[in-house]
């Protein structure tokens, strides 16, 4: 019995020496810090982003910026790093966030594989990588990942084929891999999601046809195919088991047949995009039952016959393109009454007939009128003009009679003329083609254009790089490119279209350096090239751009200095370079922008003091240094006094005014101070040595002179004391023409002095320092150990308020001595040093009892009448008594 009762015990034991061990290593936060601290080591980011002070194993891993914990078990649950301009890899280690939900690293330039350790993380439910670089397969791995819900993976360069393994994820519900280089068949095993209800793999190049198994998900909402090479024609059942579907997108592919008749039966379709394929037959009448519609997108076919009056029901529609198709007919009145309408393209078929008389009443938020390339007649309607929203009309190639109607001109603000034949655009001046989705590269027929001036191609999918035709075009006064995908590099050519007056290439992937025969655009008035990838320093050159009133170069890689010529553009208005890799200091050169309203120069790493100059920036409103390395006060004056601490955040060294909510300007610790100033007493009275040795030898060669040279006796009688007045005269007021050199404690001037006789002569003469010197030296010669005296306060004055006698402010009767007489005692904190004292520092009633003590001191010594001040050795036993009581 005993022996099974030990055994029992053992057991227990050994039990419970397991369940402790495994206590012992079971992951906890302080797995998960680990975790992310390694993932921080894995990123390269300027010294000024977020992540580099913010995630630190002294503070809370829960407390970091981009961290979500749970509430019961304390981990991390969500990590959220977007937009935060990261680059680097991603650490298996990440795997090791057991507990994590939510991932989203988006927006950034991370690179390389996923790691397959991701795999471990059994309770994600989110993953987001969209816009960054990733290379490679889509890793098979993340089918494991059972309790997925959402997987973005768009913008990257994953290659390769779909894993058909990715529907062992059963709760799938929104997919995204658009826009990158993945090749093969769709797989028709993603039609077993059955929980899909967004799915999207636009701009890639997928073949094949679509497997009808993805029209099967009742509950898919948007199916986006976009831009790739998929064939075939569309299974005739299509919307049979799509009750819920919203959107369609299958522009831009080889998809042949005709369109299903089925299509009706997506009762919710809002959105129908099937243009660029090669569909053939007619509109069905039946897309009139889809109500819903706001989009209905069949250009670039070969559809023809007449165009369906039932298209006119569709009430909510607000896009209708029918272009570059056969039709035939006329245009439908009711289409001319959908109130919603904002675009109708209808160019390039073969439509004639006449537009309605009513033209422009039933359609009032119109905004784009396409018609052009047809056979229509007849006259346009004044009427035109109840569309007041119409900004882009096209009616060439037609055979419209009459006049333009006046009110068109007053509504859309025509100009140019309208060339005869849409195939040779040689008359063209002005080209607009911004905000729709153009893709492919900017066409060789642009070249032809030769008078073209403004060309905007802003907001479309343009891809390839900057044709150097660009810069062949005669007279460019405009060119807008921005919001598009150009890479490459940024033409030099350009920099001999020297009519350029506005130059906009942002939002791009342009990856060249900055040309510097950009200087050649004297005349370019504004000029953007933010959000890409350009590289190395701005060019010197960019200072010759004397007539832009905005720069924009931010959100880019440029680094090394700040160009000071850019000092020079005195017309600027606008100028941004946040968010580069910029280091050394703000140009003192900026305070010459005097016509400047907005400066960014956040996110770089810039450095040194920020100018006293930018005080002169009086229509300053806006400014950003925030997230530097800048130092020093910041300045008060001018626009300065209108800026919050929002303009310099993330500063660490920088000081000033508390409204700024930075520290004050205390360059020494308070002990370091308090040593400095017990150092200045002994060391102020150390000088009087050296000053009295002088003075005594003085003396002394003056007597010796008096003794010695019996022939010149007269000459130093005449001359034996000269006053301050006489000292004047003799250098025309110490005119800079009579210096001869500056010593270390006097400046040697030449005075020419007239004898009694009136007889001039010149003497080189060694003139005490002005400003030290006693009064009845400076006005009758006569010196004295009171003099010394003198000197000497006003030697500590300038030691402890760190001013100088000859300083600008003091003129005519306004001295040094009288600014701290005008000041004592109430009014001493604003005349001394204010690196020696600061409000808020221990213990500053000392330290200012300490000051007071001195200037009393130093007032004392500078008196006057020489009779009413201290001695020297009164002066050094004051000066001990306070050294001691400071230091108590």
């Amino acid at each position: 019995m005993a022996r099974s009762f030990n055994l029992l015990f053992a057991l227990a034991v050994i039990i419970l020496l397991h369940h402790h061990s495994s206590l012992a290593t079971f992951p906890s936060i302080s797995t998960d810090e680990a975790a992310l601290l390694t993932l921080k080591s894995h990123l390269s980011f300027g010294p000024n982003n977020i992540l580099a002070t913010n995630w630190s194993s002294s503070t809370p891993v829960c407390s970091w910026i981009g961290i979500t914990c749970g509430s019961c078990h304390y981990r991390v649950t969500a990590l959220d790093i977007s937009s935060m301009q990261l680059h680097g890899t991603i650490p298996p280690h990440l795997g090791n966030l057991s507990f994590l939900v939510s991932l989203d690293i988006s927006d950034n330039t991370f690179h390389g594989d996923l790691p397959e350790q991701l795999a471990h993380l059994q309770r994600l439910k989110l993953i987001n990588v969209t816009s960054n670089n990733f290379t490679g397969a889509i890793p098979s791995f993340l089918s494991l990942l059972s309790n997925l819900r959402y997987m973005y993976l768009s913008s990257n360069q994953f290659s390769g084929e779909i894993p058909s393994s990715l529907s062992n994820l059963t709760k799938l519900q929104v997919l995204r891999l658009s826009e990158n280089f993945l090749k093969g068949e769709i797989p028709q095993e993603l039609g077993r999601l059955r929980y899909m209800t967004y799915l999207d793999l636009e701009e890639n190049l997928f073949v094949g046809s679509i497997p009808p198994s993805l029209f099967n998900s009742t509950t898919m909402k948007n199916i986006a195919l976009t831009d790739n090479n998929l064939t075939g024609k569309l299974p005739t059942i299509i919307c049979d088991h799509l009750p819920n579907l919203e959107e369609l997108y299958l522009s831009d592919n080889n998809l042949d047949g005709v369109i299903p008749t089925n299509l009706e039966k997506c009762r919710k379709l809002q959105i129908l995009s099937l243009s660029g394929n090669e569909f053939i037959g007619t509109i069905l009448r039946e897309l009139g039952n889809l109500t819903s519609l706001t989009r209905l997108a069949l250009g670039g076919q070969h559809l023809e016959g007449e165009i369906p009056a039932e298209l006119g029901n569709l009430n909510k529609l607000r896009m209708l393109g029918l272009a570059r198709n056969k039709f035939t007919g006329s245009i439908p009145a009711g289409i001319f009454n959908m109130s919603s309408l904002q675009i109708l393209s209808l160019v390039h078929n073969r439509l004639s007939g006449t537009l309605p008389s009513n033209l422009g009443r039933g359609t009032p938020s119109l905004e784009e009128l396409y018609c052009g390339g047809n056979n229509l007649s007849g006259f346009i309607s004044p009427t035109i003009s109840n569309s007041s929203k119409l900004r882009m009309l096209a009616f060439y190639n037609n055979s419209f009679v009459g006049p333009i109607p006046e009110s068109l001109g007053q509504s859309c603000k025509l100009k140019g003329v309208v060339p005869e034949e849409i195939g040779n655009l040689t008359g063209v001046i002005k080209m607009i083609l911004f905000n729709n989705k153009l893709t492919g590269n900017i066409p060789q027929y642009v070249q032809g254009m030769l008078n073209l001036q403004e060309l905007y191609l802003k907001n479309n999918k343009i891809k390839g790089t900057i044709p150097d035709i660009i810069c062949n075009l005669k007279n460019p006064g405009a060119l807008d490119l921005s919001e598009n995908r150009f890479s490459g590099p940024m033409p030099p050519c350009l920099g001999n279209a020297t009519n350029l007056r506005y130059l906009y290439l942002a939002s791009n992937k342009l990856n060249s350096r900055l040309p510097a025969s950009l200087g050649n655009l004297q005349d370019l008035i504004e000029f953007n090239v933010s959000t890409n990838l350009l590289s190395g320093q701005i060019p010197w050159e960019i200072g010759n751009l004397r007539a832009a009133i905005l720069i924009h170069l931010s959100k880019n890689d440029f680094s090394g200095k700040i160009p000071s010529t850019i000092g020079g553009l005195d017309r600027l208005i606008k100028l941004s370079l946040a968010h580069d890799r910029l280091d050394g200091p703000i140009p003192d050169s900026f305070g010459k922008m005097l016509a400047l309203e907005f400066l960014d120069l956040c996110n770089n790493n810039l450095s040194s003091e920020i100018p006293k100059s930018l005080e002169a920036l009086v229509y300053l409103k806006y400014l950003n240094i925030s997230f530097n390395n800048l130092t020093g006060e910041i300045p008060t004056g001018g626009p300065f006094a209108n800026f919050t601490g929002q303009s310099f955040i993330s500063n660490n060294a920088l000081c000033g005014d508390s409204k700024f909510h930075v520290p004050p300007c205390i360059i020494e610790s308070p002990k370091r101070k308090k040593a400095i100033l017990v150092l200045y007493v002994p060391l102020g009275v150390g000088l009087l040595v050296p000053t009295l040795a002088l003075a005594y030898i003085f003396l002394r060669l003056r007597k010796m002179r008096k003794n010695a040279g019996q022939a010149d006796l007269s000459l130093e009688k005449r001359h034996e004391r000269i006053s301050y007045y006489e000292l004047e005269q003799a250098t025309e007021g110490f005119n800079e023409s009579n210096l001869l050199g500056n010593g270390g404690f006097s400046m040697v001037y030449k005075g020419i002095l007239k004898d009694g006789a009136g007889e001039d002569f010149v003497q080189t003469k060694t003139i005490a320092t002005i400003g030290y010197i006693a009064p009845e030296y400076g006005q009758d010669g006569i010196v004295s150990t009171s003099c010394d005296v003198y000197s000497f306060g006003i030697l500590m004055i300038e030691t402890f308020t760190r001013r100088r006698p000859g300083d600008e402010i003091f003129t005519g009767d306004f001295s040094i001595r009288r600014w701290v007489d005008d000041s004592f005692p109430s009014g001493i904190h604003k005349v001394v040093d204010a690196n020696l004292v600061q409000l808020g520092d221990e213990p500053t009633d000392a330290k200012m009892q300490c000051l007071s003590s001195i200037m009393e001191l130093a007032l004392s010594c500078t008196l006057v009448t020489p009779g009413a001040r201290i001695s020297m050795e009164e002066a050094l036993s004051t000066l001990e008594k306070i050294r001691v009581q400071f230091s108590q």
